[in-house]
C-alpha cells in the first residue's frame, strides 16, 4: 500500500471515529452524516491513489465512484452512496438551505450513514491488505 493511500485510510478512520463518538449525542445527527460522507470519500480517494488515478478536487461521491468503479469491486449501496452526497455541504448549513429535504437526519438514518462508511471503508482496507499480500496492480475489495 503506497503511503499516500495509507493517509487517506487513517483520515477516513478519524471520520468515522468522530462520527461513532457523535452517535451519542441526538442533536447531532447531521454531524454524523457529515462525518460518515467524509470517511466514505476518503476511502474512495484513497482507491484513487493506490491504482494512480489522478487525484481530483472533489466532494461528489458517485463521481469518485464512477472513477474508481472500473478497477475495483465494491459491494456499494448507490442510493446510500446518493444520499451521503446530498448532505455533504447541507449538514454544515440549516434545513431551509438544503440540508435533506426534511432537515436533520434521524438517529436512524444517522446510524445508516455511520454503517455504510465504516463498511466502505472495512471493504477498502480488506482489499488493499489482499492486495499487498498478493503484489497485485488494482487492489480487489470484496
Amino acid at each position: 500500500m503506497k503511503a499516500i493511500t495509507r493517509e487517506w485510510l487513517d483520515r477516513a478512520k478519524d471520520d468515522l471515529l468522530a462520527a461513532s463518538l457523535l452517535l451519542a449525542q441526538p442533536e447531532l445527527t447531521n454531524m454524523v452524516a457529515f462525518h460518515a460522507q467524509q470517511a466514505v470519500e476518503k476511502s474512495l480517494k484513497a482507491l484513487l491513489e493506490e491504482v494512480d488515478i489522478a487525484f481530483i478536487k472533489t466532494h461528489n461521491l458517485a463521481r469518485l465512484y464512477s472513477l474508481i468503479e472500473p478497477h475495483v469491486s465494491l459491494s456499494l449501496d448507490q442510493d446510500m452512496l446518493d444520499r451521503l452526497d446530498a448532505v455533504y455541504i447541507e449538514s454544515r448549513y440549516p434545513g431551509e438551505m438544503g440540508l435533506l429535504p426534511y432537515g436533520k437526519p434521524t438517529q436512524k438514518e444517522a446510524k445508516q450513514f455511520h454503517d455504510f462508511a465504516q463498511h466502505l471503508y472495512e471493504q477498502v482496507q480488506a482489499g488493499l491488505a489482499t492486495d499487498e499480500d498478493s503484489d497485485s496492480s488494482t487492489p480487489e475489495t470484496a
